[in-house]
């Protein structure tokens, strides 16, 4: 259990006012050849095109201007995108980041990371190690950590995303009948979940997470901490070994089901994203289109929207 509050719409609603434009306002777009390849009617959420080709500057932007003073300096782990995003939303207001990775991250996200002025530590095999790492190295410098999935305002910066697709679907007469997203330490779809219970609550939240990676599914399922020996999975942005209790909380409010993806299935999205929207996205980034793929009989007939939540691929 956490005291931490849980996601509110009201805050949702105020951060989408206050978040840097550059991360707002991303295009929702839908194609004939794509619903008619899934026989649904989808609408993609397109967080590619911003300065860090990723959705995570909506999160780290809310949290970070509540943060007081000048010249702190921040540590976190990251895969690399929510670095990225951490990174420049530090640089905007006279901080530093250090941010750990592993030594097996992508190496695009590790130069652009370092590009946005972060210092980046490469460290352990794996994103969860590497943020063991970065947690020892925040107490023992007495710097402020903070971890991706485990603040209110992380997650409220990224449901905007769901704000901005309820407020377009509603002006074109739409109401979607599930909104699916990847699942990693959860800011996004717990995030997402807050402003459609209070805004849309018919709506099912869906999560999703690769088959080799499924320690949030797992805990979310068994109500207590599930941990896995390994997160086998080309989708860094979702491979989570070791859960994050503050966004398991959030889930047991806000989110419907969780479903696993294949490697085969998180390859096809991503030529899916290609060939139906012109579109280069990351193994993660593509999970929602995966679930759509492989799991065609849940979604059937009905009306979907997915977050295209990233496009960092390695080169």
């Amino acid at each position: 259990m956490t005291t931490l509050p849980l996601p509110s719409a009201d805050l949702i609603a105020a951060a989408a006012k206050s978040i840097d434009p550059v991360f707002t306002g991303s295009p929702l777009i839908s194609q004939t050849s794509a619903d008619d390849a899934l026989d649904l009617r989808l609408f993609a959420k397109v967080e590619t095109l911003n300065p860090i080709r990723c959705f995570k500057g909506r999160g780290a932007d809310a949290w970070m201007s509540a943060q007081q003073g000048t010249g702190r300096t921040f540590v976190a782990a990251s895969a690399g995108n929510f670095g990225q995003a951490l990174a420049y939303a530090a640089a905007s207001r006279g901080h530093r980041t250090v941010i750990f990775a592993a030594r097996s991250a992508n190496r695009r996200k590790i130069d652009a990371m370092r590009r946005l002025g972060a210092e980046v530590i490469l460290e352990g095999d794996d994103f969860d190690m590497a943020k063991a790492a970065a947690r020892e190295f925040a107490a023992t410098q007495d710097l402020s950590f903070i971890e991706d999935g485990a603040h209110p305002a992380i997650a409220e910066g990224a449901g905007t995303i769901a704000l901005e697709i309820t407020e377009t679907l509603k002006g074109r007469g739409i109401a979607p009948d599930a909104v699916i997203a990847p699942l990693g330490n959860g800011a996004l779809l717990t995030g997402l979940g807050a402003w459609l219970r209070a805004a849309l609550p018919g709506c099912r939240v869906v999560g999703v997470v690769a088959a080799g990676a499924r320690a949030m599914k797992l805990s979310w399922e068994t109500g207590r901490l599930e941990t896995t020996a390994a997160a086998a999975t080309c989708a860094d942005g979702i491979a989570v070994r070791d859960p994050v209790p503050y966004a398991l909380e959030c889930m047991r409010h806000s989110v419907d089901a969780v479903h696993t993806v294949d490697e085969e299935a998180i390859h096809a999205a991503m030529a899916f994203c290609r060939d139906h929207y012109g579109l280069v996205v990351e193994p993660a980034g593509a999970a929602g289109i995966a679930a759509l793929l492989q799991h065609p009989d849940l979604f059937a007939g009905k009306t979907v929207a997915t977050v295209l939540c990233g496009g960092n691929v390695e080169r």
